[in-house]
């Protein structure tokens, strides 16, 4: 676009670049198709302009000249020249495309965080709960939300006046979990996915919630009927089921038969059309990942790091199909080939010695704010000492109580490293900035 105070001779300037431009191209694509005559009339036409352009020639010799090689080129172009803005601009995201993927696959690489096992350094999907209508954000606050923090509103009626329970089921002797089941649904209204479908009953009816697989639905029921506290979702269901708080009925299987269900009392009994379930699903930390450091340098103990699962092979990384997941993980590096790893909870040790290298360690071991300290399970369990084999590494989130780690499905192969965490930019919360 030419400016509303340039100079004629500015003009000018600027019409012979462009053209040069467009002969160069048309030079260089089309030599070898080109009559010999023809190509060097093209010659001549572009030496002559390129030479007024280095002498600064003004617009009454630039533009006869610019005029020649035009005429020249709509008969030497092709379908190079004349060129449309239409094919210009595909042209441009073309080569934006190519190089996206570029530093895409070679330097820096943008990833979703997918759960919570690395919380609360970093987030996937989180719950917001508002305990009350009036605590609930306004439209336009929604709105805003959406931008800056991805927010999904969750807002749950009673369908009837009657006692809140949730079905749960004992899952080891400290844990409980509600009951759940996989549905089909869609993601953003388009895109086919896999959802976790919960029931709650109320009055005897029961009332079912979906939502996005990888959501903590049991984190939001436990702010919304079990506030007080630190303790986990299982951990909080495990107490409340151990002081008693349950309540047992026999429930249609959907089959034909029955089943006996046990129910956690929540203590909480609503009318019908009030507000059940009121809660925001928070975006998970959306962050750059550096794919380039750690073809130069070692990964040290302490890193995020990120890397493949396609050649992790374990009976924990089978999807429910009994299919390879192959994915993007991140977890902690807590241990590099030759160390000794155990945990005598709630710390985690190396080569004898308390884990450093990162704050989420020293978090850990005081389980300090949300952090809430390692956990001996698996290959860890019973003090259990695991030596990491050479070409390996082991993983372990921040989150230890709710992390499939390596305790799990074993070591990381060198090989299927992709990088560190470099920059959250997304959602704009306390943690945008360097990742941890």
């Amino acid at each position: 676009m030419f400016g509303f105070f340039d100079s004629p001779d500015k003009k000018a300037r600027t019409v012979a670049a462009r053209l040069l431009e467009a002969a160069g191209r048309v030079f260089n694509y089309r030599r070898d198709v080109l009559a010999a005559d023809l190509l060097a009339e093209l010659n001549s036409s572009m030496e002559t302009l390129r030479a007024l352009v280095r002498e600064k020639a003004d617009a009454a010799h630039l533009n006869p000249a610019s005029e020649a090689l035009d005429a020249v080129l709509r008969r030497a172009g092709g379908t190079h020249y004349p060129q449309s803005s239409w094919t210009e601009n595909v042209e441009f995201f073309l080569v934006a495309a190519i190089v996206i993927l570029g530093v895409r696959a070679y330097f820096v690489q943008p990833f979703k965080i997918p759960t919570n096992s690395m919380w609360p350094s970093y987030n996937g999907m989180t719950p917001e709960v508002f305990s009350t209508r009036s605590s609930e954000p306004s439209l336009p606050s929604e709105a805003l939300r959406f931008l800056t923090l991805g927010a999904r509103p969750v807002r749950v009626d009673a369908p009837v006046s009657g006692e809140v329970l949730l079905p749960v089921v004992q899952t080891g002797p400290n844990a409980v979990s509600l009951l759940s089941g996989t549905v089909a649904g869609r993601s953003w209204l388009v895109f086919p996915a896999q959802l976790q479908e919960y029931r709650l009953l109320v009055g005897g009816q029961l009332v079912r919630v979906t939502v996005p697989a990888d959501f903590p639905f049991d984190w939001a029921v436990r702010d919304t009927f079990f506030p007080s506290g630190k303790l986990s979702p299982a951990a909080t269901f495990a107490r409340e089921f151990a002081l008693g708080h349950t309540e047992e009925r026999i429930m249609d299987d959907g089959n034909g038969g029955k089943l006996r269900v046990q129910f956690l009392k929540t203590g909480r009994t609503v009318q019908a059309g009030e507000r059940l379930l009121a809660f925001d699903i928070l975006t998970g930390d959306q962050l750059f990942v550096d794919r380039i450091s750690y073809h130069f340098i070692r990964p040290k103990v302490g890193d995020g790091f990120v890397f493949r699962t396609g050649n992790i092979h374990s009976p924990f990384m089978l999807d429910l199909q009994g299919r390879q997941i192959d994915s993007f993980y991140v977890k902690r590096l807590v241990g590099t080939p030759g160390d000794k790893l155990a945990v005598n909870e709630p710390v985690l040790y190396r080569n004898g010695q308390p884990i450093t290298g990162a704050p989420a360690f020293e978090h850990n071991a005081r389980q300090e704010g949300n952090y809430g300290g390692y956990f001996a399970l698996m290959s860890l369990a019973g003090g259990q000492t695991v030596t990491v084999p050479s070409q390996s590494f082991f993983a372990m989130g921040d989150n230890s109580g709710n992390s499939a780690d390596s305790r799990y499905w074993g070591f990381v192969p060198a090989a299927e490293v992709v990088g560190r965490p470099l920059f959250i930019y997304y959602p704009f919360t306390h943690r945008w900035g360097l990742a941890p």
